[in-house]
Parts: structure tokens; sequence; C-alpha cells
């Protein structure tokens, strides 16, 4: 239990003036010692969970030739929070309580084990696309990366309870990986449909310029979420919270909108197969490729997660690690796993394995628009003679 000075002072005084004094005169009478009465103090209640604290930041003016800025007092009003647990050797304190970051009590091997498992399927990726030639596999290499370091981190975090700053990198990585799997699913799909295809197309949409499109709507999703994730922080304030889950969910809706709008191209790729293979024109071994894009779409888990809400009895994700495991990691882990043994750079070999990017793509529109420019004053030419 805390006290104020205050309160210490006032508590020396009473102590003092409950003092008895006693004087002897000689051949006199002894003087009698007189009690003073002693005030009762009443300690001033410790505050306890969050609460909120008002400060004021003093900014100081300024003055020039040009103008005169006046000095200004703002009003912060912070959540604080006065920790009663005791921290065990891990900063673990119970749930609900003062810098509880965790609903649960995290588990070290489990981190580690995950930790090892991403570390590896990153070094596959790496080495496969050094082998395989592959530049654009970068982005899963930076899916792969971001979820390993978010295992690490994690680790990291189940020793290290009290900082709030490992919690969050760690919750960061692990909401935004999945987005960059996504990315590169559309960026793979773009590159079967350019090359399986003879028309290099689908719908009249060409497959480099599919891929990109897609990619930026990827990005946008990605910014909203991020945005949502920071906000949802663990040591922010519960309406804080709840505004960045929104924003979260409101990027994981949009996400779930781009992928649902793949999955349909995907099957529309998938007949225009099937009918070149029956026609005997096709080219083969796109199955394993394209059913490793159906099975890499797993955001559902996720949206149930945050849009649940908060509460135990309601939703009992948020308070279970073995949920997060069995519904974020392990999908994650199989996802990109499935992706190294069915590797782009082993099935889109050949002729057409190379799309042409956007700047090729943006001079080839260009050429296209220059030729019917040309061929407009002929057609004319040849209908006025006729």
């Amino acid at each position: 239990m805390f006290f104020s000075r205050e309160v210490a002072l006032v508590g020396f005084l009473s102590v003092t003036s409950a003092l008895v004094v006693r004087t002897d005169n000689i051949g006199g009478p002894t003087a009698t010692a007189t009690a003073t009465s002693t005030p009762t103090l009443t300690p001033t209640a410790v505050p306890t969970g969050v609460f909120l604290t008002t400060k004021f930041l003093t900014v100081a003016g300024h003055t020039d030739a040009h103008v005169t800025v006046p000095a200004d007092t703002i009003t912060l009003v912070l959540p604080t929070c006065i920790q009663t647990e005791i921290p065990d050797k891990n900063g673990f304190v119970p749930p609900g309580t003062c810098h509880a970051l965790y609903d649960f009590y995290p588990s070290f091997a489990a981190a580690v084990l995950f930790s090892v498992f991403f570390g590896v399927v990153t070094a596959l990726y790496i080495a496969q696309a050094v082998k395989c030639k592959t530049t654009f596999c970068w982005v899963i290499i930076v899916a792969c990366f971001w979820e390993f370091s978010s295992f690490v981190t994690r680790a990291n975090t189940t020793k290290y309870q009290q900082n709030a700053g490992l919690a969050l990198v760690s919750q960061i990585l692990v909401l935004i990986a999945p987005l960059w799997v996504n990315a590169f699913d559309y960026i793979v799909l773009g590159r079967m449909i350019h090359f399986f295809l003879p028309s290099h197309s689908i719908l009249g949409i060409s497959g480099s310029l599919l891929g990109i499109a897609f990619v930026m709507l990827d990005v946008v999703s990605f910014v909203v979420q991020l945005i949502g994730g920071s906000l949802a922080g663990p040591t922010a304030p519960e309406s804080e919270v709840f505004k960045g889950i929104h924003i979260y969910m409101g990027g994981i809706g949009l996400q779930q909108f781009f992928i649902f709008i793949f999955l349909g191209l995907a099957a529309r790729l998938h007949r225009q197969l099937l009918t070149l293979e029956r026609n005997g024109t096709g080219k083969k071994n796109w199955r394993p490729l394209l059913f490793t894009l159906y099975a890499n779409t797993h955001l559902l888990p996720s949206y149930i997660e945050f849009s649940a809400g908060n509460e135990a009895d309601k939703n009992p994700l948020p308070f279970h690690e073995a949920y997060f495991y069995v519904f974020e990691a392990v999908p994650m882990l199989f996802a990109l796993a499935a992706m190294n043994v069915v590797h782009p750079g082993l099935v889109l070999v050949g002729a057409d394995a190379d799309m042409p990017g956007l700047k090729t793509l943006l001079k080839y529109n260009q050429l296209l628009i220059y030729r019917k420019e040309e061929e407009e004053p002929n057609n004319a030419r040849l209908s006025v003679s006729s």
C-alpha cells in the first residue's frame, strides 16, 4: 500500500504532538503530563484498475519579426494504473490487472517451436528462389520472415511479460503477415493465367495487369489493418482498443472481399484449363499449384476472433492460447509449407514462364493504341474509295 507524502507528514506531526513532557521543579510540585488528543487518520485509498490522469503540457510561445505565437497549455488525459500485483519471474500478472499483457499464461516452448518451423520455411524459400531464379518470390519470403520474427518476439515476451513494446511488435507482425501471403497468391494466379492460357488473359484482363491490380488492393487493406492493429495495442485504453479492432475488422472485411473475387477468377481459370485439357491443347501440371492457391485462403478465423467480442463467456478465443495456434499459427505454417512443396518455380518452367512487368505492359498498351490510331485513317480511306 502506498501513501502520499502529505499523509506521511500528517502522521509524523500527530505522533510528535502526542509526546508527554515531564518537568520536575526543585522543592515545587511536580508538573503533570497532559495528553493531547491524537487526530484520527484515514489513509488515502490506492486507486485500482485503470483510471485517468490529467497532465498539463505547456508549450512556450515564440515571437519574431513576422509573427507572435503565444504560449499555450495542452491538457492530456492519460490512462494510468497502479500495479498492486507482484509479477512472477517472467513478469506475469493475472489477467485484467495493471500491466497484464495476456489473458492467459503464454507458452515459451510453443513460441520457440513455431519460431523454428517458420525459420526453416523461410530458409527453404530463399534457397528455392535462388535455385529457380524466381525473383518475385521475395514477397513470400517477407511473409515468412515476418511470421518468424513474430514468434521470436513472442518467445521473448513470455520471459518479459511487462514489456508492452515486444508484445505490440509480435501482435502487428502476426496480423499483417497473411497479407503478404495473399499478395503472393495474387502474383502466382496472374502468372498462371499468363503461362497456361494461350490468350495470356482472363475476362479480357491480362495476367500481368490482374496481378498488379490485386497487389495494389492488398496494399490498401494492409494499411487499414496496420492502423487498426496499432491502435489495439496491449496497453491501449478500452475505448481505443475497440476502435482499433473495428478498423482492423474493416480491413479484414475488405481483404475478404478481394479474396472472394480472387477465388472467382481462380475458378474461371480452372474451367478454362479443363476445357483446354479436354481439347488436348493445354499445358499439364497445373492442378497442384492451383489447388494450393485455393488452400491458402484462410482469414475467417481471424474475423470470427475479433468480431465475437472480448468477453470470456461469449468469446473464449482470446482467453486460451491454444486457439491462437490452432486457428492462426498452424494454418499459416501449412499454407507456407505447401507452397514450398508445390513451388511456382518448379511448375512455371519454359516458354511464357516470365511474365512482363508493369513497364513492359504499359509500352505494349501504348503500341496497341498507336496501331489502332494508324488503322483508323486507312479504314476511312477504304470506305470512301468503295
